[in-house]
Formats: structure tokens, C-alpha cells, sequence
């Protein structure tokens, strides 16, 4: 790639940042977009929604620009909770990285490059000058500057190396910090079973109830059995998108404006007065809810939540194997609340291990069939290959323009394009694989996407082009380096282009949020529906996600480490190239010392209790701290419980369906045949 293909590469992204941060800070002033761009201020009550004409919504301003760095760590904690903390840290852990690279490339290495002679320049005709002039290929031989390269890996990777240990400390203490300031949770002293074996004698629910009044007779408390619900959440759902509908209407439309049309897109069907209509549907749906729950005995699945008297009992169960079979009496950590994800409760082991196993298949399949698109990217950095191919384009790519497009932003852009559509789909295959909560969904996701993006944007873009055809080279891991240390110095300019297309570009878009905006607008104007539930934008588990950080971050170094041991064999230095070797291993004990040092408090909590208001909790105490809460909820005795929650003029409908009467249960207190009802602690059964 030449230079003129870099810079206009660059100067389009910088354009199209430029044009959605304006779009950004004009839309995000007009009443109508509320929801868009500040969605959390609505759902408060805080946002000014007045549509009196104002000319400054019409002009872009950077002033918000300086306020959102203003707030805060302690701020940003209130309002974003922990997850928005760790994900700012991510943030600012990255601009850091590459700012010192930035200055240690631009101001050290890339006048060393430029200065040497490896490669004939022609001064005359600097914008069409090969890339390669910058690079460390253009070092002489064994020279002596290559030396500079060789301080600089070691300097490079001291510094990441730092940054990680700091931020993994900083934030393992806060998530401590956090635990410890935070009132006990229902999950904390819960475990998730699965597998319950049948008994020809005994429910699932006794024979939870025996087993751990056997096995744990000090520290069980109760448990609570799964359902299978899938028709009552359907129509718990539509009652919600009801009472939000007639919420708007009594809060925002005048009488006048509450007939209209209930049919296809608000357009065809007979006009009612919706008020009448939605509260009619609303009560039919209820009523509904309630028959659909007294159907409900026995539909248990094979899960339950079992709640112990403190977090010892539950970390015992937890990392205890309950049964002689392995595949039965599973136990893992209670999700949160919020956090449940219903599906895979009642899957058995077998379907668990057949879905992981398709789900494998299915990510080689996809990483294989995105080698096709890459092809095609990197058949755009060759305009040679683009002439063979497609003669009647030879007039066209002449043009000095189109040709600079083509081979320096349209390859990067191409790839971009194509990896939107990844995310979507290693979600849903991680949604087949038996997990029980969102983050856990979520985690798995990312990490196949990390991997994904590692194999086909690094590796298989390098590789395409050069050692496409020298497969059999991998089978001796010796020639990997110099195999790495060839392919990827002549790539370096296409991640150039895509670091730019996706850092800036990408990120800008992300501000201007398109394809919400798009979707409120149709909402508002088209469908006319202003009473549906809009999405609040959170980053949810990001506290959790800082490991994979760390060590993609760590990957990344040692990558970088074989790659130099490779060049400077190429550049015949081989002194260097020894010295460089124990570099990785040196990494690689970091990371291992980081990972039994920090690792294991993203994974639990300790017993022990820091000094609170200057006093120090005995374990013991501790313990009863929990167990007290645990006793907030009133137990009699265990009951199948199935809680639905419709807020209707401020109260709770809760029934139960052990109670013989089809009356429902109103608020959190006794049932109507006089039984005690025990709400779980946080959690809602279905």
C-alpha cells in the first residue's frame, strides 16, 4: 500500500467521525429523541421533553464533549453501578496502551525505519512511496538500530505488563469493596440444582427436600422448584406491554384522543375508546395468568433453588459433588435475579454435552466459511489481481482516487461489515449451550468472538497472502516465528486501515446509535406506538469480563514476542533474537502469578470480614449476619410457590398453587385458605 492510499484511508474515517459527532450533538438536543440518546433520564422523569422552537438545537456544540468526562469514579459508581466502572477502566486501560505505543512508535521506532536504506526510496515522489519506508523492513541487515526495536519490545511489554497488574488489583479491590459495603443477597446464600434424579416415590421437590435435610441437616434452610411456564411468561409479557399502554394513556392523551383503531398497525379494525379496550384485555389476561396457574401441579422440572443459612453452607455445597453419579445433582452459583435465563433448567446432562458439541461444530463451520470474505478483502489490496480478474474495471482503477479508496479504506470497511454480523450469531449458539444466566451467555459469546476475530482478522489475513500455500511449514513450530515475522510486517498496513476503520469509525457510530434512532422514529411516526417499552443502555457484568481483558492482553504480548524473535532472525541478529526468548516465558509466569493472586476473587468471595465502622466481624458472626437475613423471609414449611407480578394499582398479585382455592394470594402475607405462602427471597419461580 502506498502512503496516499493510508492518508485517504484516514481522511475518510476522520470525515465520517467528524459527521456523526454533528449529527450526535444535533439529534441528541430535539425532544423527540429522548429516548434514543438519553433513555435513562426518561425512565427517571429527568428529561426536558418540551417541543418549544429553540434555534441552538439546531447548531452542533462540543460542551458535551467536556461533561462526559466530568463525573467522577464515585459518580459513575452511583450511576452506573460497578459494571459501568470496570468498563470505563477497560476503556481508559486501552488509550493508554495505545497512546504509549502510539509515542513510542511514532517518535522512536519510525524515524529509525524511515532512516534506514534496506529499501530504495524516491524522494521525488513522496505520496506514492511504499509503506514499507516506515517500517522495520526497511532497517538494514544487521545494523545496530535494530537494537532500538529490541529495547523497545522489552519497554513495551514492562509498561502493559504494569498497566495489567494495576488495574487487575485496582479492580479486584473494588469489586471486594464493593461485596463488602453491599447489603446480603439472596444469591449469595443460594446454589442452582440441576439433574435431580426421579423417584418412583418422591416428587422433585421431596426429593430435594430429603436429600439435603440428609446430607445438610445444620445448614439447609429451603428450596424452591423450577416450573415449566413457558405460556404463563407469554402471557405475563403481553399484560405488561397492556398496563404500559394504559399507563400512557391516563398519563399523557386528552379524552379526545383516546379512540382510535386496534387492528394491523394501528390502521384498519374498528375504532374503540382504547382506555376501555386495554383495561377489558388486561383483566381477561389475568384471569388468564390465574387459570394457566392452576394448572400447574406437577410440572416441576428437575432444578431447584436451595437456599442455605449462610455462604459457607452454600460455598460447601457449591464445590461439593452430591451423588455417586457425576451427571446428577448438579450444583452451580445462583444467578441473579435480573440475571436468569429460564430455558435450559430442565436440560439433562446428555443434552447439555450434545449442544456443546454442536455449538463446536458450528463456530469451525462458521470460522471456515468467513475465510471467504477475507479472501476478498485481501484480493482488494491488489489491484493487479483486481485487473486479471475483472478486465472491465481497468479504466476505472486507474483513477488515482478510486484506486487509493479500493486498496487503502475499502478492504478494512468490507471486513468490518461482515464481522457485524458475527456478535448476533455466536450469541445465539451460546444460548445453546445450557447456560442459566445472561452473563454467562454473554461471556461465552465474547470469548468466541476474541477468538474468532484472533483467527480470521490476524492470522488468516496474514497468512492469506503470503503462506497460503505453504500449509505443510506448520507442521515444523520452529519456522512459525519467521513465518509470522514475513507475513505480518506485509500486512501491517491493511491494520492500520482497520484499526482506524474500527476504533474511530466504528466507535463514532456507536455515539450516533443509527439503528435505535431509525427504530424510535418508525416507532413514533409510522407504527404510532409511543406507549412500547424503550431499551435503556447498560453494560451489564462488565465487573466480570476484566479477566478476559487480561489475558487476551497477555495473548497479544506473546504474539508479539514470537513475531520479534522471528524478524530479528530475519534481520541476522541472532543475539537478539535469543534474548528475546525468555521474554514470553517471563509474561507467561506474570500471568500466572496474576491469575492465583486476583483470578479467584472474580470467581467468589472471602470468609474473611474487613474492619467495618472500626470493628472487626468473628467469622462466626459473619456467619449469623447471613443467617438473620436468610430468617427475614417467614418459613413454615416449603411450598410450590408460582409468582406472577402485574402492577395494577400498586400491588402484587401473587398465587399459589398449593392453595385449593383459585383466589390469588394479595401481597406478600397469607394465601386465602389460610396457608402460609414463602415469596423466595429475590427470585421469581417460573
Amino acid at each position: 500500500m502506498i502512503l496516499s492510499a493510508l492518508l485517504t484511508s484516514v481522511g475518510i474515517n476522520l470525515g465520517l467521525c467528524f459527521l456523526f459527532f454533528t449529527l450526535y450533538s444535533i439529534l441528541r438536543k430535539q425532544p423527540g429523541n429522548a429516548d434514543v440518546y438519553a433513555p435513562r433520564l426518561v425512565a427517571e422523569g429527568k428529561s426536558d421533553q418540551r417541543n418549544d422552537f429553540n434555534l441552538e438545537r439546531l447548531l452542533p456544540s462540543t460542551s458535551w464533549v467536556k461533561r462526559s468526562w466530568n463525573p467522577s469514579e464515585q459518580e459513575l459508581l452511583v450511576r452506573a453501578g460497578l459494571d459501568g466502572v470496570v468498563f470505563m477502566r477497560i476503556i481508559i486501560f486501552s488509550l493508554k496502551v495505545f497512546a504509549f505505543a502510539g509515542v513510542l512508535g511514532l517518535c522512536v521506532l519510525l524515524p529509525i525505519n524511515y532512516m534506514g536504506s534496506q529499501i530504495v526510496i524516491d524522494f521525488s515522489d513522496i505520496t506514492n512511496m511504499s509503506l514499507e519506508s516506515f517500517m522495520i523492513s526497511n532497517v538494514n541487515d544487521g545494523s545496530k538500530r535494530l537494537w532500538v526495536h529490541f529495547s523497545a519490545v522489552y519497554v513495551f511489554t514492562a509498561f502493559v505488563c504494569y498497566l495489567l497488574y494495576v488495574e487487575y488489583s485496582y479492580i479486584s479491590a473494588k469489586r471486594l469493596a464493593f461485596f463488602y459495603s453491599s447489603k446480603p443477597k439472596p444469591d449469595q446464600f443460594t446454589v442452582l440444582v440441576r439433574g435431580t434424579p426421579k423417584s418412583s416415590t418422591d416428587s422433585f421437590s421431596g426429593s430435594v427436600e430429603k436429600f439435603f435435610t440428609e446430607y445438610y441437616p445444620t445448614l439447609y434452610l429451603s428450596h424452591y422448584m423450577v416450573y415449566h411456564t413457558t405460556k404463563i411468561q407469554k402471557l405475563i409479557s403481553d399484560a405488561e406491554k397492556v398496563h404500559r399502554k394504559l399507563a400512557l394513556l391516563k398519563s399523557t392523551q386528552p379524552t379526545s384522543k383516546r379512540f382510535g383503531r386496534v387492528g394491523f398497525l394501528g390502521i384498519f379494525g374498528p375504532k374503540v375508546d382504547l382506555l376501555e379496550y386495554y383495561e377489558k384485555k388486561l383483566e381477561e389476561l389475568e384471569d388468564n395468568v390465574r387459570m394457566q396457574q392452576s394448572l400447574l401441579s406437577g410440572k416441576e422440572t428437575s432444578a431447584a433453588f436451595v437456599s442455605f443459612k449462610s455462604r459457607l453452607g452454600a460455598a460447601i455445597a457449591l464445590h461439593i459433588q452430591q451423588g455417586e453419579n457425576p451427571t446428577e445433582w448438579l450444583t452451580e452459583q445462583a444467578p441473579e435475579p435480573q440475571d436468569i435465563y429460564w430455558p435450559f433448567f430442565s436440560a439433562s446432562f446428555i443434552s447439555i454435552w450434545i449442544g456443546n458439541v454442536v455449538v463446536v461444530v458450528a463456530c469451525i463451520a462458521l470460522t471456515l466459511l468467513f475465510f471467504v470474505p477475507v479472501i476478498l478483502v485481501q484480493s482488494l489490496t491488489h489491484l493487479d489481481q483486481l485487473e486479471t480478474w475483472f478486465p472491465f474495471l481497468k479504466g476505472v482503477l486507474q483513477i488515482t482516487f478510486v484506486s487509493q479508496v479500493i486498496t487503502g479504506y475499502l478492504p478494512s470497511l468490507i471486513l468490518k461489515l461482515f464481522l457485524y454480523f458475527v456478535p448476533p450469531v455466536m450469541t445465539m449458539l451460546s444460548c445453546l449451550q445450557g447456560y442459566v444466566a445472561h452473563s454467562q451467555i454473554e461471556k461465552s459469546a465474547s470469548n468466541k468472538m476474541l477468538w474468532f476475530t484472533i483467527w480470521n482478522v490476524f492470522f488468516v489475513t496474514s497468512l492469506s497472502g503470503s503462506v497460503l500455500y505453504q500449509v505443510h511449514m506448520f507442521w515444523e513450530p520452529k519456522e512459525i516465528p519467521n513465518i509470522l515475522a514475513v507475513a505480518v510486517p506485509a500486512q501491517a498496513t491493511f491494520f492500520i486501515t482497520y484499526v482506524v476503520t474500527s476504533g474511530w469509525t466504528s466507535t463514532a457510530s456507536e455515539l450516533f446509535r443509527l439503528m435505535p434512532l431509525i427504530s424510535s422514529f418508525t416507532r413514533r411516526n409510522i407504527l404510532t406506538k409511543t406507549g412500547e417499552q424503550f431499551e435503556v443502555p447498560s453494560v451489564p457484568y462488565s465487573r466480570m469480563f476484566w479477566p478476559i481483558v487480561h489475558n487476551s492482553t497477555v495473548f497479544s504480548l506473546v504474539l508479539m514476542h514470537l513475531i520479534a524473535v522471528g524478524i530479528f532472525g530475519l534481520k541476522k541478529i541472532p543475539l537478539a533474537a535469543s534474548l528475546t526468548i525468555p521474554l514470553p516465558i517471563i509474561t507467561l509466569l506474570f500471568n500466572g502469578y496474576c491469575r492465583k493472586r486476583f483470578l479467584p476473587v472474580f470467581k467468589g468471595y472471602p470468609a474473611e470480614r474487613p474492619f467495618i465502622s472500626g470493628q472487626k466481624l468473628t467469622s462466626v458472626e459473619w456467619a449469623l449476619d447471613g443467617y438473620r437475613f436468610s430468617q427475614s423471609v417467614r418459613v413454615s414449611r416449603v411450598v410450590d410457590l408460582q409468582v406472577s407480578r402485574i402492577e395494577q394499582n400498586d400491588k402484587a398479585i401473587l398465587t399459589c398453587i398449593s392453595c385449593s382455592e383459585s383466589d390469588p394470594c394479595i401481597g406478600f402475607g397469607r394465601c386465602s385458605s389460610s396457608k402460609d405462602v414463602i415469596l423466595p427471597p429475590g427470585f421469581v419461580v417460573s
